[in-house]
């Protein structure tokens, strides 16, 4: 699919543009080069400014002066930082199954839709065109709460028919952002989780997850759930242009301790691994979190599916200008000459001199910081579905 030829920028100005008719339709197609475009200044604690165009979007209008002074109040709107939604939504499943033989979980659980974190490498941000909003800006601003995930989750483990197998917490976007002090979704799937006894994972980058220890640590004694904390960065200075509204590499770090202290497995993840920005640090992150108490790792080099090629690449030339021809030409080297591969296999590794090395580098180093001793297995068979209790106000019938 051709890129729009009009994209709206969120700086209230845009730029048309003639199709050249050359764009490639594919995934990284929707990369088509952004260089055209004006680069509106970054916005403090977001990872973009620029609300891109999505690929399902059908039509952008110019602003215009309609005689209500319409324009001047845009213009002082726009220049006030973006507030944070949240749109709560009541939704009719809750548990996604899996069936990518890259990923190690085969059910997962999302309670949110966009992520206030703001990581700008977030191969999330394209479902937001589902919705018909950005995967840019909006995806960080504009969040969708799944208020009711709870109820559906207990009516899905209620079924006969549920086979109970490890569900993994966060897998798209964080279950831990900001809005999850206030909402306590993950929470109230947590309860429901401990009351049917049913084996369950975390992966986060917030220190949040703390506050529902007195949940997940009894769980784990008894062999039903593990963490993951995702460590990209020791450099504070780059996790906050990298992932603007994530806890500091050093909260997190003392999250991986919290956790292993409350007896919690809990492995880090150095992910996305991206060429001359982070990757250079791989094996001092996972050192720093086996120190605190990691027992696992793992990384996954970087994806850029749909829009988050744009978006990401966008973002290499404002803040690394210097090697962000160098980073990408990486990039294609293990994606076949591509920005992107998304085939299995492939998509959360790449292939060819770079993408071996990487895996070299990995696998020695989880056995020097004593990460390698694989994941938690987690028992599957205490599940057990809790026993219906009639209302005695009702009587009974026989």
């Amino acid at each position: 699919m051709v890129a729009p030829s009009h994209t709206p920028l969120s700086s209230g100005y845009s730029r048309e543009r003639e199709p050249s008719g050359d764009e490639p339709d594919n995934e990284a197609g929707a990369a088509a080069d952004p260089g055209w475009l004006p680069v509106a200044p970054p916005l403090k604690g977001r990872g973009t400014a620029w609300s891109v165009a999505h690929r399902f979007t059908r039509d952008a209008h110019e602003a215009y002066d309609d005689g209500w002074g319409t324009l001047a109040q845009q213009a002082t709107e726009e220049t006030l930082p973006p507030d944070t939604r949240v749109v709560e939504e009541h939704v009719k499943s809750i548990i996604a199954a899996n069936d990518s033989p890259d990923i190690s979980f085969d059910l997962s659980i999302n309670p949110y839709r966009g992520c206030e974190h703001g990581c700008i490498y977030c191969f999330a941000r394209p479902t937001h065109s589902y919705l018909n909003l950005s995967p840019g800006l909006d995806f960080e601003t504009r969040i969708v709460a799944k208020v009711n995930a709870a109820e559906r989750l207990r009516e899905a483990l209620m079924r006969p028919k549920h086979v109970p197998k490890v569900i993994n917490l966060g897998s798209a976007t964080d279950a831990y952002q900001p809005v999850e002090r206030r909402l306590r979704i993950t929470r109230s799937v947590i309860e429901v989780l401990t009351e049917f006894k049913h084996p369950f994972s975390v992966i986060t980058k917030s220190s949040g997850i703390e506050r529902d220890l007195d949940l997940i640590a009894p769980m784990a004694a008894q062999g039903l759930a593990m963490a993951f904390v995702s460590v990209t960065t020791l450099d504070p200075a780059l996790a906050r242009i990298l992932e603007p509204r994530a806890a500091s590499p050093a909260r997190r770090l003392k999250t991986i301790e919290a956790l292993a202290k409350a007896g919690v497995p809990v492995g880090i993840s150095v992910s996305p691994l991206i060429p001359f920005i982070n990757e250079p640090e791989l094996e001092r992150v996972l050192e720093a979190g086996a120190s605190a108490g990691a027992t696992s790792g793992f990384s996954i080099v970087l994806r850029l599916p749909w829009e988050v090629n744009p978006l990401f690449q966008r973002w290499l030339d404002e803040h690394f200008p210097d090697r962000a021809a160098r980073v990408m030409a990486r990039v294609r080297e293990m994606r076949g000459g591509k920005d992107y591969d998304a085939a299995f296999g492939q998509r959360m590794r790449g292939q060819g001199v770079w993408a071996d090395l990487i895996t070299q580098r990995l696998r020695k180093a989880l056995v020097r910081y004593g990460l390698d001793g694989g994941r938690q297995v987690l028992d599957t068979s205490q599940f057990e579905r809790p026993v219906r209790v009639a209302n005695p106000a009702q009587g009974s019938l026989f």
